[in-house]
């Protein structure tokens, strides 16, 4: 039988564990470096999924929804859950689907990946609709609750993204924006949790910070939308709004991220002579993008 990549056998490791310490970090770190170069191959890919995304975001109610099983589900769950904290993108425009729920997070529940009905009756509950985004992944690309959960997005006319780190996949059929990570086989063979692990993480990361610039969620390179709240990141915030403008002192970039209730983007325009209601209205109109609103007042 021909095995898929992810589960295929490096017969030159079949001695691992008589290796020396520093060998076996030295074969890992190999593989680790494979990942990286498996998304740097899928670039165009990536690109291609950014641009479908952000096209089927830019209005007001699109979701982003990204679903998975195993070891992927909880990548997936894990980038998105950065996407209010770090973006304040809205809780209601997020939803984050895991084989056997929440509980699956923290430990194996056996059997739920195999679970196809399941994936279409979450699916048909999550009321999916043309004007979401689903990204799936699964490293082998066959998982029926992953596959299922894709298929049955597309037929309810959600854009659809899979990510799996074999070719030719199901997963990567069944996807509008296929997206191949080559990772090749495991130094420990099937764990795919490794370098396709790896792999899916940094695609995942790249995917969702370039989608966020695209959907005006930054300001050059400055978080401006960030939504956490915490002590460390008021004084954040106020590095921030100096980032976007340099000429302002501490005190009066402190008194505009009050009055804008930490909303860097905000504190922007209120900094620049806007009122709060007036910085708002502004914002909407540029769709969100501060550096357009900006170009208003200067």
């Amino acid at each position: 039988m021909t095995l898929m990549p992810t589960e295929s056998i490096d017969e030159t490791l079949k001695d691992l564990d008589l290796k020396a310490n520093s060998e076996i970090l030295d074969v890992l770190l190999d593989s680790q470096m494979r990942a990286v170069e498996a998304v740097r191959q899928a670039r165009d890919s990536l690109d291609s999924a950014v641009t479908a995304a952000a096209e089927r975001l830019a209005g007001a109610g699109g979701r982003l929804i990204l679903a998975g099983a195993g070891a992927s589900g909880r990548l997936a769950v894990q980038d998105g859950a950065e996407m209010w904290p770090t973006y304040g993108w809205p809780h209601e425009r997020l939803l984050l689907c895991m084989a056997g729920g929440s509980e699956a997070l923290l430990s194996s529940i056996e059997g739920v990946e195999d679970d196809a009905e399941a994936a279409s009756r979450d699916v048909a509950e999550a009321a999916v609709n043309d004007s979401d985004v689903v990204i799936a992944l699964a490293a082998s690309g066959q998982s029926p609750w992953t596959c299922a959960w894709l298929e049955s997005a597309r037929e309810r006319g959600a854009l659809t993204i899979g990510m799996s780190n074999n070719p030719d996949t199901r997963l990567l059929r069944a996807a509008e924006c296929p997206v191949w990570l080559d990772s090749g086989a495991e130094v420990l063979a099937g764990s795919t949790r490794m370098a396709a692990g790896t792999a899916q993480k940094i695609a995942l990361n790249l995917f969702s910070t370039t989608l966020m610039i695209r959907l005006n969620r930054t300001y050059g390179n400055l978080m401006v939308d960030m939504a956490a709240v915490n002590r460390k990141l008021d004084q954040r915030r106020i590095r921030l709004l100096q980032g976007v403008l340099p000429q302002i002192a501490e005190e009066p970039a402190a008194a505009a991220v009050a009055a804008a209730d930490g909303w860097v983007k905000l504190a922007a325009l209120i900094a620049l002579g806007d009122s709060a209601d007036q910085g708002r209205r502004r914002l909407e109109q540029h769709k969100g993008s501060l550096r357009a609103a900006m170009k208003e007042l200067q």
